[in-house]
C-alpha cells in the first residue's frame, strides 16, 4: 500500500458535495450550521429583553460568561479580557457539538451516503478549531512582542530549537485528535451497545458521555486560554 492509498483511508461513509474540483462533507457543515442555529437562538431569546433583575435565561448566559471569564483570568492572565470572546465561542461550538452527537438521534435522518453526527466527531472540524487556536496564540505573541517572539525558539539554549518548533506543530496535533478520539469513541460505543441490547441498558453510558463531552470542551477551552497566555508571556 502506497502513501496514496493510506491518505484515502477513511473512518466510516461520507456525503460530500462537490465545489469546482473540491469535495467538501455534506453532513458536517449540515450540523455544523444546526449547532451554530441552535447557538443564535439561544444567544438571541435569553438577551434581547435585559433586566436589571435578570430572568431564567439572563441568569445562565450571565453564569456563562462569568465562567468564561473565569477560565480566561486563570490562563491568559492580565490581558484575558479580550481573548474571552475567542475562548468563550470555541467552549460553546464545543460543548453544543458533543451534546447534539449525545442526545439527538442523527441516525433516523437518512442520507444518500454517510450519516449525520456532532461536527466533533470528524477530524476535519478539530483539526480546523485546532489551528485556530495555533493561529490566535501566534497573533498573541506577535501583537505583544514583534519579530521579537520567535526568540522563544533559542531559549534557554539554541540546542532547543528542534525542540521548540516541533511542540509548536504538536499543539495543535493533540488538541485535534484529543477531541475528535474522544467523541468519536464515544458515540461507536453507544450506538454499537444500542444495537446489541435494550435501549435502557445504554442510558448510565449516554449520560456517562454528556459528562465527558463536557469535559472535553472545557479541556479544549482551558489549553486554548494557556497557549495563548504562554505566548504573551513568552515561557
Amino acid at each position: 500500500m502506497n502513501l496514496f492509498q493510506i491518505a484515502a483511508v477513511e473512518i466510516g461513509q461520507h456525503f460530500y458535495w462537490s465545489l469546482g474540483d473540491f469535495q467538501i462533507h455534506g453532513q458536517v457543515l449540515l450540523n455544523s450550521w444546526f449547532v451554530i442555529g441552535v447557538i443564535l437562538i439561544i444567544g438571541i431569546s435569553t438577551t434581547r429583553n435585559l433586566q436589571t433583575i435578570p430572568g431564567s435565561g439572563q441568569n445562565f448566559i450571565e453564569y456563562f460568561l462569568e465562567f468564561v471569564r473565569d477560565i480566561a483570568s486563570t490562563q491568559v492572565g492580565e490581558e484575558s479580557k479580550q481573548w474571552v470572546p475567542f475562548i468563550g465561542t470555541l467552549f460553546l461550538f464545543i460543548f453544543v457539538s458533543n451534546w447534539t452527537g449525545a442526545l439527538i438521534p442523527w441516525k433516523i435522518i437518512e442520507l444518500p451516503n454517510g450519516e449525520l453526527g456532532a461536527p466533533t466527531n470528524d477530524i476535519n472540524t478539530t483539526a480546523g478549531l485546532a489551528l485556530l487556536v495555533s493561529l490566535a496564540y501566534f497573533y498573541a505573541g506577535l501583537t505583544k512582542k514583534g519579530l521579537g517572539y520567535f526568540t522563544k525558539y533559542v531559549e534557554p539554549t539554541p540546542v532547543l530549537l528542534p525542540i521548540n518548533i516541533l511542540e509548536d506543530f504538536t499543539k495543535p496535533l493533540s488538541l485535534s485528535f484529543r477531541l475528535f478520539g474522544n467523541i468519536l469513541a464515544d458515540e461507536l460505543v453507544v450506538a454499537v451497545l444500542i444495537s446489541l441490547v435494550p435501549l435502557v441498558v445504554p442510558i448510565p453510558l449516554i449520560f456517562l458521555g454528556l459528562f465527558t463531552s463536557a469535559i472535553q470542551a472545557l479541556i479544549f477551552a482551558t489549553l486554548a486560554g494557556a497557549y495563548i497566555g504562554e505566548a504573551l508571556e513568552g515561557h
